[in-house]
Protein backbone atom coordinates (compact mmCIF):
# COMPACT_ATOMS: atom_id res chain seq x y z
CA UNK A 1 0.00 0.00 0.00
CA UNK A 2 1.30 3.26 -1.17
CA UNK A 3 0.02 6.63 0.80
CA UNK A 4 1.87 10.23 -0.47
CA UNK A 5 4.41 11.22 1.87
CA UNK A 6 4.14 14.42 3.90
CA UNK A 7 6.70 16.49 2.42
CA UNK A 8 8.98 19.43 4.28
CA UNK A 9 8.52 23.36 3.87
CA UNK A 10 12.26 25.08 4.24
CA UNK A 11 13.51 27.32 7.08
CA UNK A 12 16.72 29.04 7.45
CA UNK A 13 17.38 29.65 10.78
CA UNK A 14 16.92 26.30 13.63
CA UNK A 15 14.77 27.45 16.68
CA UNK A 16 12.93 26.66 19.97
CA UNK A 17 9.17 26.15 20.64
CA UNK A 18 7.12 24.05 22.87
CA UNK A 19 5.06 23.02 20.14
CA UNK A 20 7.51 21.45 17.69
CA UNK A 21 9.65 18.04 18.01
CA UNK A 22 12.83 18.26 16.49
CA UNK A 23 14.80 14.90 14.98
CA UNK A 24 18.20 14.67 12.64
CA UNK A 25 17.77 14.87 9.49
CA UNK A 26 18.81 11.64 7.65
CA UNK A 27 20.68 12.16 4.58
CA UNK A 28 19.71 9.30 2.28
CA UNK A 29 16.35 8.79 0.75
CA UNK A 30 12.61 8.70 1.66
CA UNK A 31 10.61 5.11 1.97
CA UNK A 32 7.24 4.13 2.21
CA UNK A 33 7.36 0.62 4.15
CA UNK A 34 4.38 -1.27 3.69
CA UNK A 35 3.63 -4.26 5.23
CA UNK A 36 0.36 -6.31 3.91
CA UNK A 37 -1.05 -9.99 4.32
CA UNK A 38 2.88 -10.34 5.10
CA UNK A 39 3.87 -8.80 1.76
CA UNK A 40 6.29 -6.54 2.12
CA UNK A 41 6.56 -3.53 -0.55
CA UNK A 42 8.66 -0.35 -0.57
CA UNK A 43 8.22 3.00 -2.14
CA UNK A 44 10.13 6.04 -2.80
CA UNK A 45 8.03 9.44 -1.86
CA UNK A 46 7.64 9.26 -6.03
CA UNK A 47 5.66 5.67 -5.86
CA UNK A 48 8.55 4.44 -7.20
CA UNK A 49 8.61 0.64 -6.21
CA UNK A 50 12.14 -0.48 -4.71
CA UNK A 51 11.50 -4.00 -3.14
CA UNK A 52 13.79 -5.89 -5.02
CA UNK A 53 16.49 -2.94 -4.85
CA UNK A 54 16.93 -3.60 -0.49
CA UNK A 55 16.48 -6.91 0.31
CA UNK A 56 17.79 -6.88 4.09
CA UNK A 57 14.72 -4.51 5.12
CA UNK A 58 12.24 -7.55 4.24
CA UNK A 59 12.22 -8.11 7.65
CA UNK A 60 10.46 -5.47 9.21
CA UNK A 61 9.82 -5.99 13.16
CA UNK A 62 6.47 -5.07 13.70
CA UNK A 63 4.67 -6.38 16.56
CA UNK A 64 2.72 -10.12 16.03
CA UNK A 65 3.78 -9.64 12.40
CA UNK A 66 0.45 -6.98 11.78
CA UNK A 67 -0.02 -4.81 8.81
CA UNK A 68 1.87 -1.49 8.78
CA UNK A 69 2.18 1.62 6.07
CA UNK A 70 5.28 3.21 8.09
CA UNK A 71 7.39 6.37 6.83
CA UNK A 72 11.31 7.13 6.94
CA UNK A 73 14.50 7.38 5.44
CA UNK A 74 16.99 5.11 3.93
CA UNK A 75 20.64 5.36 4.01
CA UNK A 76 23.80 3.77 4.53
CA UNK A 77 26.14 4.11 7.76
CA UNK A 78 29.43 3.66 7.32
CA UNK A 79 30.64 1.13 10.18
CA UNK A 80 33.99 2.63 10.83
CA UNK A 81 32.84 6.06 11.23
CA UNK A 82 29.50 6.40 11.77
CA UNK A 83 29.02 8.85 9.05
CA UNK A 84 25.60 8.37 6.83
CA UNK A 85 26.73 8.07 2.96
CA UNK A 86 24.53 9.78 0.27
CA UNK A 87 26.45 8.48 -2.53
CA UNK A 88 26.46 5.02 -0.95
CA UNK A 89 22.83 5.15 -0.79
CA UNK A 90 22.17 6.58 -4.43
CA UNK A 91 24.62 3.81 -5.13
CA UNK A 92 22.32 0.65 -3.84
CA UNK A 93 19.96 2.26 -5.58
CA UNK A 94 20.67 2.35 -8.69
CA UNK A 95 21.79 -1.16 -8.96
CA UNK A 96 19.46 -2.92 -11.10
CA UNK A 97 21.04 -7.17 -11.37
CA UNK A 98 20.06 -8.92 -8.75
CA UNK A 99 22.89 -10.78 -8.21
CA UNK A 100 24.77 -7.43 -7.63
CA UNK A 101 21.67 -6.56 -5.31
CA UNK A 102 22.23 -9.55 -3.28
CA UNK A 103 26.11 -9.16 -2.50
CA UNK A 104 25.42 -5.12 -1.65
CA UNK A 105 23.19 -5.82 1.02
CA UNK A 106 25.72 -8.27 2.66
CA UNK A 107 28.78 -5.76 1.73
CA UNK A 108 26.87 -2.42 1.82
CA UNK A 109 23.62 -2.64 3.43
CA UNK A 110 21.12 0.13 4.21
CA UNK A 111 19.36 0.86 7.12
CA UNK A 112 15.53 1.70 7.77
CA UNK A 113 15.45 5.14 10.16
CA UNK A 114 11.46 5.39 10.72
CA UNK A 115 9.44 8.10 12.07
CA UNK A 116 5.86 7.57 11.41
CA UNK A 117 3.26 5.48 11.08
CA UNK A 118 0.66 5.74 9.03
CA UNK A 119 -1.79 2.60 8.96
CA UNK A 120 -1.63 -0.06 11.75
CA UNK A 121 -3.75 -2.97 11.93
CA UNK A 122 -6.24 -1.69 9.06
CA UNK A 123 -6.84 1.70 10.62
CA UNK A 124 -5.36 4.53 9.11
CA UNK A 125 -3.41 6.77 11.64
CA UNK A 126 -2.78 9.69 9.37
CA UNK A 127 -5.84 11.60 11.03
CA UNK A 128 -4.39 11.65 14.87
CA UNK A 129 -1.82 14.20 16.17
CA UNK A 130 2.05 13.14 15.65
CA UNK A 131 2.43 12.65 18.86
CA UNK A 132 0.00 9.90 19.28
CA UNK A 133 1.26 8.55 16.31
CA UNK A 134 4.71 8.57 18.05
CA UNK A 135 3.93 6.75 21.17
CA UNK A 136 1.99 3.90 18.69
CA UNK A 137 4.95 3.44 16.37
CA UNK A 138 7.15 3.17 19.88
CA UNK A 139 4.69 0.58 20.85
CA UNK A 140 4.46 -1.77 17.73
CA UNK A 141 7.60 -1.21 15.36
CA UNK A 142 10.96 -2.75 17.26
CA UNK A 143 14.58 -2.04 16.04
CA UNK A 144 16.82 -4.67 14.80
CA UNK A 145 20.23 -4.83 12.60
CA UNK A 146 18.53 -2.65 9.58
CA UNK A 147 15.85 -0.78 11.44
CA UNK A 148 16.23 2.06 13.59
CA UNK A 149 13.76 4.91 15.02
CA UNK A 150 15.16 8.49 14.30
CA UNK A 151 15.73 10.49 17.59
CA UNK A 152 12.46 12.85 18.84
CA UNK A 153 13.12 15.51 21.08
CA UNK A 154 10.95 18.26 22.37
CA UNK A 155 11.24 22.21 22.28
CA UNK A 156 14.78 22.54 21.89
CA UNK A 157 16.04 23.12 18.15
CA UNK A 158 18.79 24.91 18.69
CA UNK A 159 20.64 22.58 20.85
CA UNK A 160 20.12 20.04 18.54
CA UNK A 161 21.17 21.98 15.61
CA UNK A 162 24.21 22.48 17.21
CA UNK A 163 25.11 19.29 17.81
CA UNK A 164 24.18 18.23 14.55
CA UNK A 165 27.05 20.76 13.11
CA UNK A 166 29.29 19.04 15.59
CA UNK A 167 28.54 16.37 14.02
CA UNK A 168 28.59 17.73 10.08
CA UNK A 169 25.58 16.00 9.74
CA UNK A 170 22.87 17.47 7.08
CA UNK A 171 20.71 19.34 9.27
CA UNK A 172 17.10 18.99 11.42
CA UNK A 173 13.26 18.77 10.77
CA UNK A 174 10.92 20.67 13.18
CA UNK A 175 7.22 19.16 13.31
CA UNK A 176 4.31 20.23 14.89
CA UNK A 177 3.70 17.95 17.94
CA UNK A 178 0.12 18.07 16.79
CA UNK A 179 0.23 17.70 13.40
CA UNK A 180 -1.89 15.61 11.18
CA UNK A 181 -0.15 13.74 8.32
CA UNK A 182 -0.81 15.26 4.98
CA UNK A 183 0.35 13.78 1.91
CA UNK A 184 1.47 17.35 0.30
CA UNK A 185 4.09 19.91 1.27
CA UNK A 186 3.01 21.45 4.72
CA UNK A 187 4.55 24.29 6.89
CA UNK A 188 4.04 22.03 9.68
CA UNK A 189 6.68 20.27 9.49
CA UNK A 190 9.75 22.16 8.44
CA UNK A 191 13.86 21.04 7.36
CA UNK A 192 16.40 23.56 8.69
CA UNK A 193 19.85 22.49 6.75
CA UNK A 194 23.35 22.54 8.48
CA UNK A 195 25.32 24.18 4.90
CA UNK A 196 28.81 24.42 4.18
CA UNK A 197 30.14 27.54 2.73
CA UNK A 198 32.78 28.29 -0.13
CA UNK A 199 34.10 30.97 -2.40
CA UNK A 200 34.32 29.42 -6.23
CA UNK A 201 35.23 31.35 -9.70
CA UNK A 202 32.76 30.48 -12.59
CA UNK A 203 34.04 29.49 -16.13
CA UNK A 204 31.17 29.07 -17.85
CA UNK A 205 27.89 28.81 -18.53
CA UNK A 206 24.63 26.23 -19.97
CA UNK A 207 23.40 26.77 -23.30
CA UNK A 208 20.10 26.14 -22.98
CA UNK A 209 18.72 25.17 -19.69
CA UNK A 210 20.00 27.36 -17.30
CA UNK A 211 23.73 27.02 -15.62
CA UNK A 212 27.01 28.10 -14.37
CA UNK A 213 30.44 26.26 -14.01
CA UNK A 214 32.16 26.34 -11.04
CA UNK A 215 35.77 26.20 -9.88
CA UNK A 216 37.05 26.19 -6.54
CA UNK A 217 40.75 26.47 -5.92
CA UNK A 218 41.63 26.39 -9.54
CA UNK A 219 39.48 22.50 -10.01
CA UNK A 220 36.26 22.38 -11.09
CA UNK A 221 33.42 22.09 -8.57
CA UNK A 222 29.82 21.20 -10.27
CA UNK A 223 27.11 23.81 -11.77
CA UNK A 224 25.25 26.22 -10.07
CA UNK A 225 21.59 26.18 -10.66
CA UNK A 226 19.61 26.82 -7.87
CA UNK A 227 18.70 30.24 -5.79
CA UNK A 228 19.87 32.82 -8.51
CA UNK A 229 17.74 35.51 -9.03
CA UNK A 230 16.70 36.56 -12.49
CA UNK A 231 18.36 40.38 -11.79
CA UNK A 232 21.84 38.31 -11.15
CA UNK A 233 21.84 36.03 -14.37
CA UNK A 234 21.11 39.69 -16.51
CA UNK A 235 23.81 40.95 -14.54
CA UNK A 236 26.28 38.28 -15.33
CA UNK A 237 24.79 37.96 -18.87
CA UNK A 238 25.86 41.35 -19.68
CA UNK A 239 29.69 41.35 -18.35
CA UNK A 240 30.37 38.00 -19.82
CA UNK A 241 30.76 39.04 -23.19
CA UNK A 242 34.39 40.09 -22.81
CA UNK A 243 35.40 37.13 -20.79
CA UNK A 244 34.85 33.83 -23.26
CA UNK A 245 37.42 32.05 -23.95
CA UNK A 246 35.66 29.15 -25.82
CA UNK A 247 32.87 27.12 -26.55
CA UNK A 248 31.46 24.21 -27.32
CA UNK A 249 28.04 22.50 -28.41
CA UNK A 250 26.80 22.56 -24.64
CA UNK A 251 29.06 25.35 -23.10
CA UNK A 252 30.67 28.66 -23.35
CA UNK A 253 34.14 28.88 -21.21
CA UNK A 254 34.70 31.96 -19.30
CA UNK A 255 37.93 33.40 -17.85
CA UNK A 256 37.62 33.03 -14.31
CA UNK A 257 37.35 36.28 -13.34
CA UNK A 258 33.38 36.40 -11.57
CA UNK A 259 33.37 35.12 -8.32
CA UNK A 260 30.59 33.92 -5.59
CA UNK A 261 29.89 32.93 -2.91
CA UNK A 262 27.91 29.66 -2.42
CA UNK A 263 26.30 27.35 -0.12
CA UNK A 264 25.78 23.24 -0.36
CA UNK A 265 25.51 20.31 1.16
CA UNK A 266 28.64 18.62 1.12
CA UNK A 267 31.87 17.71 -1.28
CA UNK A 268 31.14 14.34 -3.09
CA UNK A 269 33.97 12.01 -3.08
CA UNK A 270 34.84 13.42 -6.77
CA UNK A 271 35.40 16.80 -5.09
CA UNK A 272 32.17 18.45 -6.44
CA UNK A 273 29.37 20.38 -4.59
CA UNK A 274 26.36 19.23 -3.58
CA UNK A 275 23.58 20.71 -4.55
CA UNK A 276 25.01 24.26 -4.45
CA UNK A 277 23.13 27.30 -3.85
CA UNK A 278 23.95 31.12 -5.06
CA UNK A 279 24.79 33.72 -2.01
CA UNK A 280 25.77 36.60 -3.75
CA UNK A 281 28.67 37.67 -6.23
CA UNK A 282 32.03 38.41 -4.61
CA UNK A 283 33.16 41.88 -5.60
Amino acid sequence: MFLPPMLLQKREQPFDEERFIFEPKIDGHRLIVSVVDGHVRLYTRHHNDVTRQYPELHDVPVAGGADVVLDGEVAVVQPNTGAVDFEAVMERFHIRRPGRIAQAAISQPVQFFVFDILHYRGADLRGLPLSERKAILREVIGSNQYFSHVLSIPREGRALFEAVKEKQLEGIVAKRADSRYVGRRDPAWQKIINYMYADVAIFGYRRGDFGWLVQHEGRPAGIIELAVPASHKQAFYRVTSGLIAGEDRNFVYLEPRIKAHVRFRNWTKRGLLRSPEFVRFIL
